[in-house]
């Protein structure tokens, strides 16, 4: 198992980095290797990915969100095996703290081989950057959804 934990401070208030994390089908706009997130439900969404040249689906289950706090997941079927946790965390008004750890099961050697010379955790920092980006650019996010999963 793979471990990837990266923080940005974004320079939103807190509530508009939260609403817009919780609009998953935006995330192939700022993650690499994203080409879709089809929201299922209130806490499913399937999701497709280009990972080395190789495309993954899977669908993952939201187990925890509470608003502008933390979203927690985790795959509930597919060919990748991973969960995470983002939080938020005030720091000023206008600037958030924006947490992401990520566990994930490589396969293959290439996978392997990629998560030991860090090749995820530079995905995840490009990721948190483009997002930083995003958000800043818009100022408000594209919707949110408050719900509260226990």
């Amino acid at each position: 198992m793979s471990n990837v934990e990266q923080s940005i401070d974004v320079d939103v208030p807190l509530s508009i980095a939260y609403n817009q994390w919780t609009q998953f089908e935006s995330f192939p706009e700022f993650m690499e290797g994203v080409e879709s997130v089809t929201q299922l439900t209130e806490t499913r969404n399937r999701w497709v990915t280009e990972i080395g040249g190789q495309t993954r689906e899977f669908v993952t289950e939201i187990t925890e969100q509470h608003p502008d706090e933390r979203i927690a997941w985790t795959t509930v079927e597919g060919d990748l095996k991973q969960s995470g946790v983002v939080t938020f965390h005030y720091l000023e008004e206008n600037k958030t703290r924006v947490m992401i750890q990520l566990d994930w099961d490589p396969e293959g050697a290439a996978e392997k081989i990629g998560s030991a010379l860090g090749v995820d955790s530079k995905r995840v920092k490009g990721d948190a950057e483009r997002f930083k980006t995003f958000i800043e650019g818009r100022g408000l996010e594209t919707g949110g959804w408050r719900g509260d999963v226990s």
